[in-house]
C-alpha cells in the first residue's frame, strides 16, 4: 500500500515509537533456556491465499519468497537452540528484503516481527560471537523497519506529484516575481535546463524520487554549473563544502566535484532521500535542504511537538530565505506546468550536452584541447566545470569531450605538450590593487579620481553595497592597472605605493579573535571583516580567513607558535629567538605592561 508524502504526524510518531519499543524490549534478557518454534499454520495459509488467482510465474515467485518464512517457521514443536534461532531470524530478515523489493510492505513488516520475536528469546550466554550476532540483527531489523515505513511515503516510480501544488499568497508572490522583475532570469534558467534536466530526471526516476525535484537547480543556481553564492555554496545544487564532503564530493587543488553535474546530482539525491526519511514529507525536506536539517528541527521543537502536521505551520518560523524557498519551487512547477495561464511563453530549451570520456594522463589546458578538437573552449570548460584550474590534474583524469570527438583527441593527444602548472592562488587579486586608508574629508569619489578608477570598481572589490557608506580609518583595496602610480598635485609621481602582495590563508585556532589575528598580521579587524564578508566578529575554530598582511607581513608570515613556560618573560622569550623586545611585543599585540602566563601561546619569528 502506497501512502502520500503528507501522511499524518500521528503515523510518524508510531514509526518512531515502534522502533524505540523494539530496541527497548530487546534489552531485557529472556526467561527461558530455549526458543519455542513458531507455529506455521497462519503463515502457510497466507502463502496459499496469495498464490490463488496468480499466474504460474507469479505463483513461483511468491512461493520462492514464502520459502524463506516457511524454512524459518516450519519446525516441529521441539525447542530451537540459540544459534538456530539466530539463523532463522536471519532468514526472516532476508525474506523481508524480498517482500520489500516487490513492494509488499505489510508482508515485509510481518517477517521482521517474526524475526524480532526470535532474537528476543535468545538466552544470554558466554558465547561472544552469538551475542554479537544477536545485537547486529536487532539493530538491522530496527533500521529495516524505518526503511520500510519510509518507503511507504515514497512513490515507487517517481512520477506522482508528491510535492503538493498548493496555491496561496506565498506562492502567488513568487509567481508574480518570476513573471515580473525576475522574468529574464526565469526564462534564461529555463532555457539552460535542457542541458542538464533530462539526465537529472532519469536519476530521480531510478531512485524513485519525484521528478519535480529536477527543477530545484533553477532556484538554486539557475542551472549554472559554476554558480557560487555568498555562503560559498557551489554548483547546480549549491552544496557547501562540508555537506559536499559528507555526501562524497571530492575537493582538492585540482578539482571540486560540487561543479560536476552528474556527481553533484547523485549527492543531492542522497541528501534529499535522507531528509525525506527524516521529515516524512517533501515540503519540509526541501526547507531543510535549503537551511539545514538542524535548523528545521529546532523550529519544529519550538512548537513543543516532535513532528509537523503541516509545512505551512512552520513557514513563518523559518529564516527569510528559506521561507521563500519552497514557495519558489512550487511557483516554478505551476509556471512550467501551465505557462499560458500566467501569460508566459516559454522558450525552447537548450540541447542536452552529450559527452564521452577520454582518459588523460598529463597536465593539459582545456583551452588547448578545445583548439585541437575545433570546439568552443566555453563548451569544454562547461562539461568539465569541476576542473578548478581549467587544466587536467597531474594524475589520470577522465576528461569529458563532446560525443564523437573522443577518438580524435586520442589520435592527437601525443602531440599536445604538457602544460605548466599555474601558480595556485585561489584568492589572488584581479585586477591588481593597492591599499588606501581613508582620511578625514575623503570620499569614494575623491579616492576614485585620485587613483583613476571608478566608485563602482572600488565598491565591487571591497564587497560594499551600492548604498553603503565608508568611514575614516577604513582600509580599502583600490583596483589599479599594473605599474600604475597616482600623480600628486605638484605633478610628481607617487612612488611609495606598490601593488599589494597576494593574500594568504589563515586557519582560525582555538582562542583566536579578529583583534588577535589582525594584530598578528598588522592589519585591522575591519579590514578582515570586509575582506572576508563577515557579518560579525565571531569566529569558529577551523574557519579559513583571507588575510592581506600589513607592512611587517614577512615577519608575521615567518612566525611560529611558542608555548610559554614557567619562568618565561617577554624579554626572555625575545632573547631566546633573537628578537628585539619591541618586535616580540608588536607581533603579539602586547604592551610593555602586558602579562603572559605559562601555557599561553605566543608568536615568535623564525630566523
Amino acid at each position: 500500500m502506497k501512502r502520500r508524502a503528507d501522511s499524518s504526524g500521528y503515523e510518524k510518531i508510531l514509526i518512531v515509537a515502534a522502533v524505540s519499543l523494539f530496541l527497548y524490549t530487546g534489552c531485557a534478557p529472556a526467561s527461558r533456556q530455549g526458543v519455542t518454534r513458531i507455529e506455521p499454520e497462519v503463515q502457510m495459509q497466507r502463502e496459499e491465499q496469495r498464490g490463488e488467482g496468480a499466474s504460474s510465474q507469479e505463483t513461483g515467485q511468491s512461493d520462492k519468497k514464502g520459502d524463506h518464512v516457511k524454512q524459518a517457521a516450519l519446525q516441529d514443536s521441539s525447542e530451537m537452540s540459540n544459534q538456530e534461532a539466530v539463523d532463522s531470524a536471519l532468514e526472516l530478515l532476508q525474506a523481508s528484503s524480498d517482500y520489500w523489493e516487490q513492494g509488499e510492505h505489510d508482508n515485509a513488516l510481518e517477517a521482521l516481527d517474526k524475526a524480532y520475536s526470535l532474537i528476543l528469546q535468545v538466552v544470554e550466554e558466554e558465547d561472544a560471537d552469538l551475542i554479537q550476532q544477536r545485537e547486529d540483527l536487532r539493530i538491522t531489523i530496527a533500521k529495516r523497519i524505518v526503511e520500510v515505513y519510509a518507503s511507504r511515503f515514497t512513490v515507487a516510480d517517481g512520477t506522482h506529484k508528491e510535492i503538493p501544488l498548493v496555491m496561496n499568497d506565498h506562492v502567488r508572490k513568487e509567481i508574480d516575481s518570476f513573471t515580473g522583475r525576475e522574468k529574464d532570469f526565469f526564462l534564461a534558467a529555463y532555457r539552460r535546463s535542457g542541458r542538464y534536466r533530462p539526465a537529472i530526471v532519469k536519476m530521480l526516476r531510478d531512485e524513485g524520487l519525484p521528478q519535480e525535484l529536477s527543477w530545484l537547480p533553477l532556484i538554486e543556481s539557475g542551472y549554472k554549473v559554476r554558480a557560487f553564492s555568498r555562503a560559498r555554496a557551489l554548483g547546480l545544487w549549491q552544496f557547501i563544502a562540508s555537506t559536499g564532503y559528507k555526501y562524497g564530493l571530492k575537493r582538492d587543488t585540482w578539482i571540486d566535484e560540487r561543479m560536476d553535474p552528474e556527481k553533484s546530482t547523485r549527492a543531492a539525491i542522497a541528501y534529499l532521500k535522507d531528509l525525506h526519511q527524516m521529515f516524512g514529507d517533501w515540503t519540509t525536506a526541501l526547507a531543510a535542504y535549503n537551511c539545514g536539517e538542524w535548523a528545521v528541527l529546532k523550529r519544529i521543537r519550538t512548537q513543543r511537538i516532535n513532528y509537523l502536521d503541516h509545512f505551512w505551520d512552520l513557514y513563518e518560523k523559518l529564516p527569510r530565505e528559506t521561507s521563500a524557498y519552497v514557495p519558489r519551487l512550487i511557483a516554478v512547477l505551476h509556471l512550467t506546468n501551465n505557462p499560458e495561464k500566467y501569460g508566459l511563453t516559454l522558450p525552447p530549451v537548450d540541447e542536452e550536452i552529450k559527452v564521452e570520456e577520454v582518459m588523460i594522463n598529463k597536465k593539459v589546458s582545456v583551452k588547448i584541447i578545445a583548439g585541437r578538437l575545433n570546439v568552443e573552449p566555453d563548451l569544454l570548460q562547461e562539461v568539465n566545470a569541476e576542473l578548478r584550474q581549467d587544466m587536467t590534474p597531474n594524475s589520470p583524469y577522465p576528461l569529458k569531450v563532446p560525443a564523437g570527438t573522443g577518438k580524435v583527441l586520442l589520435a592527437k593527444l601525443s602531440d599536445i605538450p604538457e602544460s605548466d602548472i599555474p601558480a595556485w592562488q585561489p584568492y589572488s587579486p584581479s585586477p591588481p590593487y593597492i591599499l588606501h586608508t581613508i582620511k578625514k574629508g575623503e570620499t569614494l569619489a575623491k579616492i576614485a579620481r585620485k587613483y583613476k578608477t571608478s566608485i563602482k570598481g572600488i565598491k565591487d572589490m571591497n564587497g560594499l553595497g551600492s548604498k553603503e557608506r565608508v568611514n575614516v580609518g577604513w582600509t580599502l583595496k583600490i583596483p589599479t592597472k599594473k605599474g600604475f602610480a597616482p600623480v600628486l598635485a605638484d605633478g610628481s609621481v607617487q612612488t611609495d605605493i606598490k601593488p599589494y602582495p597576494r593574500t594568504i590563508e589563515y586557519v582560525v585556532k582555538r582562542g583566536d579573535s579578529l583583534w588577535k589575528i589582525a594584530g598578528q598580521y598588522h592589519t585591522t579587524p575591519k579590514t578582515l571583516r570586509v575582506l572576508n564578508k563577515l557579518a560579525s566578529h565571531s569566529l569558529m575554530e577551523g574557519q579559513v580567513l583571507m588575510i592581506m598582511p600589513g607592512q611587517d607581513s614577512a615577519k608575521a608570515a615567518n612566525s611560529c607558535s611558542y608555548k610559554v613556560k614557567k619562568g618565561d618573560t617577554p624579554a626572555l622569550i625575545a632573547r631566546k629567538h633573537e628578537m628585539d623586545l619591541s618586535e616580540f611585543l608588536k607581533l603579539n599585540s602586547l604592551s610593555p605592561r602586558s602579562t603572559i602566563y605559562p601555557g599561553q601561546t605566543v608568536q615568535v619569528t623564525e630566523k
